[in-house]
């Protein structure tokens, strides 16, 4: 029945007989590990809210770190990172990007130059005047984006299993804005835990806490926009590539690359044949290293696509002996 009603939900929204409002209501019940701010920022004609987490340590170094999420997370994901870095002197700062978990999912054109542009304005919002970037997955191609765009705002970089280190427009079919829609509005819980099973060779209870986490808006009355800023997200990774771009980097770069994954986005619309020959980490990462000349390369063996929740302790051992070099 579920599925019958977003389907419909669909037919009337590319139907244009259900209009897409500008401000969406949070629609996360998650709590977050620490108290959400918000800063609206202007996007095409209208004042969008960003969400973030801004935590102070204790004893501060005079450092700040940002954090920045993957697509299928939100800043609840780093919650069990920020305190390595705040009992270290670091402030942390993490945003959930425009179209993500408490920030608004309006119907705009998605880009990670906008989102990078947002980013800076929250920053310079705080009077920060640089940071430590440390991006994951799509977080990673936004990283890429925000360092090439405030190359003297960056000291340091740091790329967790960064996806787009191919061009996926240049193998993975395209599919239409529509269908994508379609097939956001089919997703279930269980469709959610199986993508989030191939992130990891071996999956373990606790990583259950993150397929709730995504899965929380699936119950909630405005689904229907956040599977529309989905398959924008989509589109905007697709159409938006950062693998021509990445000899352009000059701030210091760590890599951190599990072996272990295989993360292609639209990998469901391949053949077996073509997933098999992209994807592959283990050659992604001797390229980025190759591409990115300030940089160091941690290969994680065993490891999937997402090494701060998987190998937690050595993740954030080769983070300390990179942040005091």
């Amino acid at each position: 029945m579920i599925c019958i009603k977003r389907l419909f939900t669909a037919f009337l929204m590319l139907s244009g007989k259900v209009a897409l409002s500008q401000d969406v209501p949070d629609l996360s019940d998650i709590k977050y590990p620490y108290q959400v701010n918000r800063i609206y920022v202007p996007i095409e004609q209208k004042s969008v809210k960003l969400a973030y987490m801004d935590v102070v340590p204790l004893l501060p170094n005079g450092k700040t770190v940002l954090l920045l999420h993957g697509k299928n997370f939100n800043g609840y994901y780093w919650k069990n990172i920020i305190p390595f870095f705040t009992d270290s002197g670091y402030r942390v700062v993490v945003p959930d990007q425009i179209g993500f978990g408490e920030s608004y999912k309006p119907d705009i054109h998605y880009s990670f130059h906008q989102m990078a542009s947002n980013t800076k304005s929250m920053l310079d919002s705080l009077k920060i005047n640089s940071v430590i970037v440390l991006g994951h997955s799509m977080g990673g191609m936004l990283a890429v984006r925000f360092a090439l765009m405030y190359p003297n705002f960056v000291s340091k970089l740091i790329l967790e299993n960064p996806i787009g280190l191919e061009d996926y427009k240049t193998f993975v079919p395209y599919i239409p804005l529509d269908s994508l829609l379609k097939e956001e509005l089919k997703v279930t819980y269980e469709s959610y835990k199986k993508y989030q099973q191939s992130y990891y060779p071996e999956w373990k209870p606790e990583y259950e806490d993150y397929v709730k986490a995504q899965s929380i808006p699936l119950t909630k009355p405005g689904f229907s926009q956040v599977a529309w800023a989905n398959a924008l997200t989509y589109q905007m990774i697709y159409e938006q590539p950062i693998v021509y771009e990445l000899g352009n980097i000059t701030a210091k770069t760590l890599l951190l690359i599990g072996q272990a994954d295989r993360t292609i986005v639209g990998k469901n619309h391949l053949s077996k044949e073509s997933a098999d020959v992209h994807g592959q980490y283990t050659l992604l990462g001797k390229k980025l290293k190759e591409q990115i000349k300030n940089s160091e390369l941690i290969e994680l063996e065993g490891v999937g696509h997402i090494p701060h929740i998987q190998v937690p302790d050595s993740f954030k051992l080769y983070v300390s002996h990179f942040l005091y070099k």
